[in-house]
């Protein structure tokens, strides 16, 4: 049986890119305990797609970069811009006491 190595979500929750929301997908999965081919047999998709989803979710459908993020517990939300400085501060908060 192979061992996954846990990796950490990246620090900045603000998705910048596509990729920032990759590396969530993979640090969701890996500290779930799941391969590659263990997270694309439970989501219904080739371990292929699944690589691309951790590495260059571009070149996958949105909706199903979507699905998978939800199904490894990533939600994701919007905002307006404008509201950027505050749903930051809010959410490193949250990350300082979990029991909020």
């Amino acid at each position: 049986m192979r061992r996954v190595k846990a990796l950490d979500f990246p620090a900045d929750n603000l998705l910048q890119d596509v990729c920032i929301l990759g590396r969530f997908v993979r640090a969701a999965r890996t500290q779930s305990g799941l391969t590659l081919e263990e997270a694309s047999l439970a989501t219904g998709i080739a371990k292929s797609t699944m690589q691309l989803i951790e590495t260059d979710p571009s070149k996958v459908a949105f909706d199903t970069v979507l699905r998978v993020s939800r199904e490894l517990g990533i939600s994701l939300f919007a905002f307006p811009a404008e509201q950027q400085a505050i749903v930051r501060k809010m959410a490193k908060s949250l990350k300082s006491d979990p029991d909020k």
